[in-house]
């Protein structure tokens, strides 16, 4: 059974106040991938302390950097459970695991960032790991 809209709204919205899409349907899932010319982002969201601690706080210090990805959705696990099963099914190869964040490019899966290195680091060097996946998948921001 999904948590409540209440219990988790609040942390839906630290992710939404940073400009991120939900994906709360397969459909829009499908969309999203399908539809983004570009690197497309999904953080898989969570209830858990390593999401509220860590990697909330550094995709929030991430996407300060310059190069960023085209696109910034996510997707929230325990609550959204069919857009949640339907994202993880463009992570092939990796487990299911929240938090976790994945970067996708013209709908292929090209970094993956899961629960075991969410949950022994901090804010900080989740954002230095996400900043230099940025730098090396996404595009540079036009000057």
């Amino acid at each position: 059974m999904p948590y409540p809209d209440f219990f988790v709204a609040p942390m839906r919205r630290e992710l939404t106040d940073l400009g991120v899409r939900e994906l709360r349907t397969p459909d829009e899932v499908d969309a999203a991938v399908t539809g983004t010319s570009g690197t497309l982002m999904i953080i898989v969201n969570s209830v858990c302390g390593c999401a509220a601690g860590k990697a909330r706080p550094g995709v929030a210090l991430a996407l300060r950097n310059a190069t960023r990805p085209d696109v910034v959705a996510s997707v929230f696990a325990g609550f959204d459970v069919e857009a949640t099963d339907r994202a993880r099914g463009y992570f092939a190869g990796y487990r299911p695991s929240s938090p976790s964040i994945a970067l996708l490019r013209d709908g292929k899966l090209v970094y993956m960032l899961e629960r075991t290195s969410i949950e022994n680091r901090d804010a900080l060097a989740i954002a230095g790991e996400l900043t230099a996946a940025f730098e090396k998948f996404c595009r540079a921001p036009v000057a």
